[in-house]
Parts: structure tokens; C-alpha cells; sequence
């Protein structure tokens, strides 16, 4: 019998975001990371990856829908980056926290279980097949009350969020050099908590390297570095500040 990694209650987490589930089954799943079910056939699919795909795509249309709501006099490109910077790993990872879903998730014993359960990539995960369940369970209406609660503050911030890769990006364009060029140059530690090393080039410039526990956080980390180089250069006096913004890819 394949052992679990001590988890809270479900049920205390359903009494905490506000849905108590028809189908409680759908929860289980939800919370059942991949990892304990290792004996599953592949091919039959995983429910908490099925979940988790349905719950990013409801995620993206119930703040796309928001934000058409919210910001009627905005640009396509300003309503996209601000859809970005409300869906990205970053985004997840502070609701995750909030609700402690951590807490919640059961997984199987593994070389760094504590470093899996908050790992950025399986709060992430999990919280999108927490959507996904709360959509199967109580609709479209369901979806939207959970996620409105917790978006709201995210979403009422004033400026579209730039992220360090963009601000790098239109440095580098405004420079006339070729776009950066991100390359992963190490990838270590289990499925459900990786490590990657990525290494950042920029002509002219020397390379940086950053880790992170998805190849976007990796990416992130090392344009921050980069930006953050340039502007102690006095090459860009702006970058640093634009690269500051938490809410990136």
C-alpha cells in the first residue's frame, strides 16, 4: 500500500473557500497529487491532471471576462497584460497561500515531500484542479464566486503589470541588439519539485544564470539579475523598477 503524506481535511478546506461539495469525491481529487498514483495507467489520465487542465482554462475565462468588465476603456494589449500577470504561476502561488492549500494536498513520500508541498509548480497546479473541481461541482457561478473572492485585490491594482522578460526585451530592442536568449543549462530533483538552472545571454553583455523550480521562474529570476546589472551600469535607469513587479509571466 503506497503510503500518504499527512494532509488536513478536506472538508476544512471546503468550509474555507466557501464551497461545500456536492460531490465530494471531486475534491479528493483535486488534492490527490499524481505522485500517490504512480499505479494508474497513463493512458486512463490522471484526475487530478485532467482537473488541473480544465481549471486553468476556467481560470483564463472568468478573468478574461473580468477584466473586459473592469476595464472598458483598455487596449487588447493592456486587457492581455493584465490577464498575464493574474494567471501566471506567481498569481497562483500567493491565492494558494492564502487558503494554505498546501495544507490540503496528499502526496506520496519522496526524497523532499516538504519541498513538493511548496514547491511553486505544485501550489500552482493544485490550485487550478481546485477550480476545475469547484466548477464541476457547482458551475460556472461556483468558478466565478471562488475565484473573484480571491482575485480581487490582484486585480485592482492600477497599472498593467511588466514583467522582468518584457522589460529586458524592450531594452534590448531599444538597443538594436538581438532579443535575450534563455537557455536551461541544468535540471535536477523529482517530478513534483524540480530545480532548473537557466542561463541568460545578452550580446554584449556577460551571461547570468538563475535557478528556479520552473523553467518561467528560472527565466524571471535571471532577467531580474540581468536588469538589475544593467542598472547599476547606468545602462537603464528604469529596468530595475519595472523588473521589481512580482507579477511576471
Amino acid at each position: 500500500m503506497t503510503q500518504v503524506y499527512a494532509s488536513a481535511d478536506p472538508a476544512l478546506l471546503a468550509q474555507k473557500i466557501g464551497h461545500i461539495f456536492v460531490t465530494p469525491r471531486l475534491l479528493e481529487e483535486a488534492l490527490t497529487h499524481p505522485s500517490l498514483a504512480a499505479a494508474r495507467s497513463r493512458k486512463a489520465g490522471m484526475p487530478y491532471e485532467r482537473l488541473e487542465f480544465l481549471g486553468d482554462r476556467v481560470l483564463g475565462l472568468i478573468i478574461a471576462e473580468w477584466l473586459y468588465e473592469a476595464f472598458p476603456t483598455a487596449t487588447e494589449g493592456e486587457l492581455a497584460k493584465r490577464h498575464a500577470g493574474l494567471v501566471n504561476r506567481d498569481a497562483l502561488r500567493l491565492v494558494a497561500q492564502g487558503i494554505e492549500l498546501d495544507r490540503f494536498v496528499r502526496l506520496a513520500p519522496a526524497k523532499k515531500t516538504e519541498e513538493g508541498r511548496t514547491n511553486l509548480a505544485a501550489q500552482s497546479d493544485a490550485l487550478e484542479a481546485l477550480i476545475g473541481a469547484v466548477y464541476l461541482d457547482g458551475g460556472y457561478t461556483a468558478a466565478r464566486a471562488f475565484i473573484r473572492r480571491y482575485w480581487h485585490g490582484a486585480l485592482s491594482v492600477h497599472d498593467a503589470p511588466a514583467d522582468p522578460k518584457t522589460a529586458l526585451q524592450e531594452w534590448a530592442q531599444g538597443k538594436g541588439l538581438p532579443l535575450p536568449a534563455y537557455r536551461v543549462v541544468d535540471h535536477s530533483g523529482p517530478a513534483h519539485a524540480p530545480r532548473f538552472k537557466v542561463e541568460l545571454r545578452v550580446k554584449g553583455y556577460p551571461p547570468v544564470e538563475a535557478e528556479g523550480d520552473s523553467k518561467r521562474a528560472a527565466q524571471k529570476e535571471a532577467a531580474i539579475r540581468l536588469l538589475e546589472k544593467l542598472d547599476g551600469r547606468g545602462d537603464e535607469s528604469s529596468v530595475k523598477k519595472r523588473a521589481a513587479d512580482p507579477a511576471a509571466l
